[in-house]
């Protein structure tokens, strides 16, 4: 870390605390850091402590401001003492759960189960080596199979971890020559990718393909690849991606369209199959589909798929899956056999749908600003201060609903909020009963 990149870093945490100030009007702790920080580096040739000791890292400094400094209790890293569900258990207690994205309720499901545990005794519980040279079992291939028929594409390939497939894949794909440009609310996840591959980015408002198209027209001939990365259902505020849209610009401009599905999967479309089934798409109108298999499809990991060459590429080459042992098997039959249950049962996607619903129209009707959620699954309570968030989050575990607050850094501080989870394990009262608890702590 270089003394300028310091410097920013502390220009950074002083512009958070006065930010702080303003909004809370108090912030007990703020002159002990500054005090920390303005000391650093002082003297000729004196070394700053945070060059080489952890606690004093002005990033440190930053994340424990909210615990250490404000007076609230942490709200983050509580222990769930058995399977989360709709209902969950923590500190004994059981609360209606809003915390986990287990939105088809397959997570504990007994033929996932099942599947897991015969897999862990025929294969045990690690692949034991990287796939291309000793790790390959015949789940992984199942798995993949069934996702690639599921898409409606070629082939797909599944990674041990859902953030590191898209870093992984971003930074194989794409080079120094090239350019990605991403809507202004993507995951940190594209954003790692992009940084390993060095590409040059860019960023187009939040589903503004006006923005897009006239972006595209001035300089993609200035570059040789380029990608376009949306969500298909963005993570924080829960509304979709105009995926026809995006289609029509990426062949207009000639260009490669990724679609992340982390959260659509499983929640968007009538049969739950994402964003494509959405809008009636086929699936090779997108070139790299992503997902993960740690939400609807109750394992863990991620996944790519597309065309066979595309494939092919990262299996053979992509660090990230090259020197990476492969999945563990039990996940792998775990991640199938939900896979097999969504397509089996379509009325979870449908009381998903319904249950979401209801959920927004009832916040709405309250005079909760639900942001840009459309009611499917994902449905944010913004409050535009970080410390408010938490307390919320705090005094709504104390009345027996769990639900996080996100914060910044994660999102800009007045963009802070609560972030619902909707299963379709959730009741119409737990529903009803967590937007008037809500509503009430609100006011």
């Amino acid at each position: 870390m270089s003394r300028s990149h310091y410097g920013s870093l502390v220009d950074k945490v002083r512009e958070e605390l006065v930010h702080r100030f303003l909004q809370s009007k108090q912030l007990p702790g703020s002159e002990e850091i500054l005090t920390v920080l303005a000391s650093e580096g002082k003297g000729k040739g004196e070394i700053p402590a945070a060059f080489y000791q952890f606690d004093q890292f002005p990033e440190l400094l930053l994340s424990r401001m909210m615990v250490d400094h404000l007076n609230v209790a942490d709200p983050f890293f509580k222990c769930h003492e058995g399977g989360a569900g709709a209902i969950t258990q923590i500190q004994g207690r059981q609360l209606i759960n809003f915390s986990n994205y287990n939105y088809l309720g397959l997570n504990g499901h007994p033929r996932v189960n099942q599947a897991a545990l015969e897999a862990m005794q025929r294969y045990g519980t690690s692949a034991s080596a990287s796939r291309l040279v000793g790790g390959e079992r015949p789940v992984h291939r199942q798995l993949e199979e069934a996702l690639a028929e599921f898409y409606g594409v070629d082939d797909c390939v599944a990674m041990v971890s859902g953030h590191a497939t898209n870093v992984n894949t971003i930074g194989h794909l794409f080079g120094p020559k090239d350019l990605i440009i991403h809507d202004h609310l993507i995951h940190n996840s594209i954003l790692e990718g992009i940084k390993l591959s060095g590409a040059a980015r860019r960023r187009f408002a939040h589903n503004d393909l006006v923005a897009l198209d006239h972006m595209l027209g001035e300089i993609r001939g200035q570059f040789e690849r380029v990608l376009v990365v949306a969500e298909g259902l963005y993570s924080m505020d829960g509304d979709v991606a105009d995926l026809p849209g995006l289609i029509a610009i990426k062949k207009q401009h000639k260009c490669f369209l990724m679609v992340d599905e982390a959260h659509s999967l499983g929640v968007l479309g009538k049969n739950g199959g994402g964003i494509r089934d959405h809008f009636n798409m086929a699936g090779p109108e997108v070139d790299i589909w992503m997902g993960t298999l740690s939400k609807s499809l109750a394992g863990c990991g991620g996944f790519i798929a597309g065309s066979r060459s595309m494939i092919r590429l990262l299996k053979y080459s992509a660090s990230g899956f090259v020197f990476s042992v492969g999945m563990a098997p039990p996940l792998a039959a775990a991640s199938l056999e939900a896979l097999r249950i969504l397509q089996e049962e379509p009325q979870r996607v449908q009381r998903l749908h319904t249950l979401s619903n209801l959920f927004l129209k009832r916040a709405r009707e309250k005079g909760i600003d639900t942001g840009l959620s459309q009611g499917f699954s994902i449905i944010p309570t913004l409050v535009g201060n970080s410390l408010k968030a938490v307390r919320l989050s705090n005094q709504l575990f104390e009345r027996g609903i769990h639900v996080h607050a996100i914060a910044y850094p994660v999102v800009e501080e007045q963009a802070a909020r609560l972030r619902f989870f909707v299963s379709s394990q959730h009741e119409e009262s737990q529903i009803e009963a967590a937007v008037t608890t809500l509503a009430e702590v609100l006011a």
